[in-house]
């Protein structure tokens, strides 16, 4: 179970100003956090309410067709190319960065266990598909290509040139190189897969692409890269089982939710840090950033109010974001919230070796890198609450399939709660369509031209 500690937001360790009375607190939200909880719980499984995602842990279908292709196709390729942008990447970059061996792609197959390199590509800059493009053998590579709607035009532009190639490459056998994540009954993927026979698998109904890691979206590129996705999705049940409690003082998304909302509408900070101590986990923040952003960046509330409200999330690493991000944390604006993610136990030691004894970094010899980043994450904390600044800690056993579960899906069940807190739908994004609509129109989509000729009377 993850452990979470929010000592460095109570007004007693950070002042008045810059704190919180948790206790109190806590005690004042616990019947709306309540019924918060038992609201989303109790609206998970109505359709148009988006929280399909709370039931991903049980679907115990879709681990076991997704290991089933797994197992099949071991062997047959050496890369594993996944097109998607946004939630459709960001989730199974995090995790496959956090479970796979350090610079896995760099591995000889021997040190990979025989399971193939993967790759995601999750943007349309022209240098970056030729490069890898160039560096791929694609009679060796597996490409999956995950898109709901089929309609997205930087992920369909990726499959139109990857489909050409590999077509010409292999001939009628290309189908075999393809598999495809869509939606069950319709739009373009969904179209053009059965057209051409491609392997499928199922993006379900009510999930929104933030909130899809757990389903096929996540799950095939990560059992494909030999990760176990069982432990994965335990860790994700047993998480869920937690917070279903509906007393704040047992429930650590709440908990973490209720703070940064507080944080926000009381004590003006309104930027959260995500910030882990592990390279491994580095992906996390940037799953995390887009989960914050879209879910609570919103411009009504569900009264039709105009709001324009949401936190803003900034990813860091520690330690290295010590060194370019802390100055401003610590003596810039009192505006922010840091999450720190701490790991306890890493999956191997490396000794410094006593040398330079009479210099004065002789101190070092002897000891470990494992507790140098520690010590650096706890520095780094009573660093802040020396500036009064609040951060709160989530610590995790060691990186894990299981773990990482927990961890996820906590930040997700977090997220859901504070967008009820602020009051707004935490399950649209306007403001990304909107985007998507010009971006349609200026490359020429039929039914968009009107648009287009106003954009480009604007663009002029």
């Amino acid at each position: 179970m993850l452990e979470f500690d929010a000592q460095n937001v109570k007004a007693e360790i950070v002042g008045e100003e810059n704190g919180l009375n948790l206790e109190e607190e806590f005690n004042n939200y616990n019947d709306t956090i309540a019924k918060i909880i038992s609201d989303l719980n109790s609206r998970k499984d109505k359709p148009g309410q988006w929280l399909q995602w709370m039931n991903l842990g049980y679907s115990e279908e879709t681990v076991w067709l997704v290991k089933e292709y797994a197992a099949m196709t071991q062997g047959m390729f050496e890369n594993v190319l996944v097109l998607g942008l946004g939630g459709s990447a960001l989730g199974g970059m995090a995790v496959c960065e956090a479970l796979l061996k350090p610079y896995w792609n760099m591995l000889p197959a021997e040190k990979r266990n025989n399971y193939p390199r993967i790759f995601f590509l999750d943007n349309v800059d022209p240098d970056e598909i030729n490069g890898l493009l160039d560096l791929l053998d694609l009679k060796k590579t597996l490409v999956n290509v995950i898109t709901k709607s089929g309609s997205t035009a930087e992920t369909m532009s990726q499959f139109m040139i990857l489909k050409d190639r590999l077509e010409s490459e292999l001939g009628d056998n290309y189908v075999r190189h393809i598999v495809a994540t869509t939606d069950k009954n319709v739009g373009i993927l969904r179209q053009i897969s059965n057209e051409e026979g491609y392997k499928t698998f199922v993006i379900p109904d009510d999930v929104g692409g933030r909130f899809s890691v757990f389903s096929a979206v996540g799950l095939l590129p990560l059992a494909l890269a030999g990760i176990d996705i069982e432990d994965l999705v335990q860790g994700v049940k047993d998480m869920d089982l937690a917070l279903k409690n509906t007393d704040i003082h047992h429930n650590i998304a709440a908990q973490n939710a209720l703070i940064h909302y507080l944080m926000d509408t009381k004590k003006g900070k309104n930027i959260v840090v995500m910030m882990p101590y592990s390279s491994r986990l580095k992906y996390v923040s940037d799953w995390f950033v887009q989960l914050w952003a879209e879910s609570l960046g919103k411009e009504y509330d569900n009264s039709g109010n105009k709001v324009n409200i949401g936190p803003t999330p900034l990813k860091a690493l520690g330690a290295t974001d010590q060194h370019s991000q802390i100055q401003l944390y610590n003596e810039g604006p009192n505006n922010k919230i840091i999450n720190f993610i701490r790991v306890k136990e890493f999956d191997t030691t490396l000794e410094i070796p006593k040398i330079f004894e009479f210099t004065g970094v002789g101190y070092l010899g002897g000891k470990t890198v494992n507790s140098l980043i520690n010590a650096e994450a706890d520095a780094t904390k009573v660093a802040l609450v020396d500036y009064k600044r609040p951060n709160v800690t989530i610590s995790i056993d060691k990186v894990n399939a299981y773990n990482m579960g927990q961890l996820l899906y906590m930040l997700e069940v977090q997220t859901a709660i504070i967008g009820e807190l602020y009051n707004i739908n935490t399950f649209n994004q306007p403001g990304v369509e909107q985007a998507k609509n010009y971006t349609y129109a200026l490359m020429g989509r039929a039914g968009y031209e009107e648009s287009a000729a106003m954009l480009k009377e604007k663009m002029s």
